[in-house]
């Protein structure tokens, strides 16, 4: 059965519950030895090493944050030939995110537009997932982010807590300011704002380092930052010595992004985030402007809309160090990674 077919079928479905059981299989995958061996050998690509961070990423294409949220899956999604997976978005207390419906497919445009808004079991059941033996040959990023109850001006205490307790458990950590779904969250973008919060992370960062080992930060951006905001945060980044940015988030657009026939749909309308392929014009514009203005002084993570080789290509070739993937992993299914890889070795 081709996944097209596949598809068809699953995309009959509330796209939530689907979502939960597609990471309660893969994640059954992951623990049975015999099943994730038969997966490895199905999506195995050569290694296309890439030296970035002081880690040794094993390829160029890795998963996103928001696809395993609580990390019940990360070592199922490693057999299907990622490079790095980014688990999370993770909050310091156990949150049930906005009210549902919250996720909505636009399969004419292979787009979705999500208000999910962090839900999750909370830190320490995503460390207990995390704080087992771990397969070998990939990186492991942990997304964090503050509780929807917590005031922008404490926001800190959250992500100084969710260091605490992931440092030694990541190979990286990613400070999530750009999601559209938790409100106000957005404003940490803004420079005094997130000059308070990254001086603060990088004291700590510093302190854990001391005691475990040195941790990667970076930050993600959403990809509607006017070049005002994306200078003054690009300064701020520097300033504070942070590892590198991943760009971006999903988007709040709407105008200009779809054909005529799919932007009457009512459900581009949806409030929340857009990710998928209109995404992508968006996040690779943001990409080249970012390399433009720090040059190599701050690696990039390119993410958001890519659904094709093509596009892949396009976003390493715009000055990416690594991409990520997720809604083109919905819409291509799971070959998708090995299909990346093998293009871009067709490519060098």
């Amino acid at each position: 059965m081709t996944y097209s077919l596949i598809r068809k079928i699953l995309f009959k479905f509330d796209p939530e519950g689907m979502h939960h059981l597609t990471l309660q299989l893969i994640g059954l995958a992951g623990n049975i030895p015999p099943i994730a061996t038969i997966l490895r050998s199905i999506y195995y690509a050569p290694p296309q090493p890439v030296q970035l961070f002081g880690l040794t990423f094993p390829n160029p294409v890795g998963l996103a944050a928001g696809y395993d949220k609580d990390a019940t899956a990360w070592r199922g999604l490693a057999c299907l030939g990622f490079g790095h997976i980014e688990v999370g978005t993770v909050t310091l207390l156990p949150q049930p995110g906005n009210p549902k419906p919250r996720l909505f497919r636009i399969p004419q445009a292979q787009a979705v537009i999500n208000r999910m808004g962090f839900p999750g079991q909370g830190a320490q059941f995503a460390a207990h997932q995390l704080n087992r033996p771990r397969p070998s040959g990939f990186v492991l990023g942990v997304n964090l982010g503050k509780n929807k109850n917590t005031p922008n001006e404490e926001a800190a205490r959250d992500y100084l807590a969710l260091m605490e307790i992931f440092t030694p458990l990541a190979d990286y950590l990613a400070i999530n300011v750009s999601s559209p779904n938790t409100i106000g969250l957005r404003q940490l973008q803004a420079r005094q704002a997130l000059d308070e919060l990254l001086s603060q992370l990088v004291v700590k960062r510093a302190m854990l380092s001391s005691k475990y080992k040195y941790t990667p930060l970076l930050v993600k951006l959403a990809p509607d930052l006017t070049d005002p905001e994306l200078d003054d945060a690009l300064d701020v980044l520097l300033a504070n010595q942070i590892d590198g940015v991943i760009a971006t988030n999903t988007t709040i657009q709407r105008d200009g992004l779809f054909p005529v026939e799919v932007a009457n749909d009512p459900t581009v309308k949806e409030s929340g985030g857009l990710s998928g392929a209109p995404l992508f014009p968006l996040s690779l514009r943001m990409v080249q402007k970012i390399v433009q203005r720090s040059g190599s002084q701050l690696p990039v993570i390119g993410v958001g809309g890519i659904s094709n080789c093509d596009q892949a290509k396009q976003m390493l070739d715009a000055g990416a160090q690594l991409i990520q993937i997720y809604t083109g992993l919905i819409y291509k299914g799971p070959s998708f990674v090995k299909e990346i890889l093998q293009s871009l070795s067709r490519s060098h």
